[in-house]
């Protein structure tokens, strides 16, 4: 099983000052540590999960940036873009410019979007879900057309491109990866099956039944359903002396047994940097063995 570090919350005690110091410093570790993934979430506002609204949030793909320049292996993205957050092929391109610029580690995440109090605050056009399902297709189609040779007119119901040109090209070939988060059984995992390499899913008792799900829509799609990357978000708390690592390799096991193969999320106290190194010493080797 590969691993990957989410950092979700950026509120620290020393503040903003201090912050561009202690965020390098979490990515060379988490990179150093063997992890696969590095990813942050693509909101404004913190979400209520997590904190209050007022919370500092760092913008998604200036921090992608910015964690590009102090990794070397960790393939970056976002966990995940709302597809009405940035118009499709300004997306694309950012996705691009983030595959060139980290030696083709970029990675494309995204869903439909949710947190309408963000983009009312914003002024970012929030239509209702139907609409975000449709955007959200026809985003993918246009990511794929802008990484590709074509560069004729492309047109949709939503979206209209005169010249969807992509230059540079993306050093991944033939694009890079694309991960479609949400467990939503009708549309959210058909789009999986029609369009993504990789899903992101929850853990919890209903994770067999979703990744039933996806088989049955791989199979409508004639697409080979093992070929597809099946994440999981999974919190990370080793303790402060690493009294929970049985407890995390029994559980990455029992999602690697039902077809895991990326667990993905958080790290307990991860401004510490101490966990990080717990898990690169004794997590992310022996989880590569499950």
């Amino acid at each position: 099983m590969r691993l990957g570090v989410q950092i979700p919350d950026f509120t620290r005690p020393e503040g903003p000052a201090d912050l561009g110091r202690a965020l390098a410093e979490v990515a060379r570790e988490v990179d150093e540590a063997g992890f696969d993934y590095l990813a942050v979430m693509d909101h404004f506002f913190q979400i209520e999960m997590v904190g209050p609204p007022e919370n500092d949030m760092l913008e998604a793909y200036t921090t992608l940036g910015f964690l590009a320049a102090h990794t070397r292996r960790a393939t970056l993205l976002t966990l995940v873009t709302g597809t009405v957050y940035r118009e499709p092929g300004i997306l694309a391109k950012i996705i691009s410019t983030l595959d060139v610029l980290s030696g083709g580690r970029a990675m494309l995440g995204i869903g439909a979007a949710w947190n309408e109090q963000e983009s009312v605050g914003l002024g970012i056009p929030f239509p209702p879900v139907a609409e975000r399902f449709e955007r959200l297709e026809e985003a993918l189609q246009i990511c794929l057309r802008m990484w590709s040779d074509d560069e004729s007119p492309w047109t949709g119901k939503h979206y209209q491109l005169a010249r969807p040109l992509n230059s540079p090209a993306t050093l991944t070939r033939p694009h890079p990866p694309i991960m479609i988060g949400g467990g939503g059984e009708k549309k959210t995992l058909r789009l999986v099956a029609k369009y993504g390499q990789a899903c992101n899913l929850f853990s919890g008792p209903e994770l067999p039944h979703k990744l039933d799900v996806l088989r049955r829509h791989c199979d409508a799609e004639g697409r080979d359903y093992d070929e597809i990357i099946k994440t999981c978000y999974y919190r990370f708390d080793p303790g402060k002396s690493g009294e929970n690592v049985g407890r995390i390799l029994d559980e990455l096991g029992e999602l690697a047994e039902l077809g895991i193969s990326v667990a993905i999320g958080g790290v307990a106290d991860i401004w510490d940097v101490e966990p990080v190194r717990v898990l690169g010493e004794r997590v992310v080797p022996a989880a590569a063995d499950i």
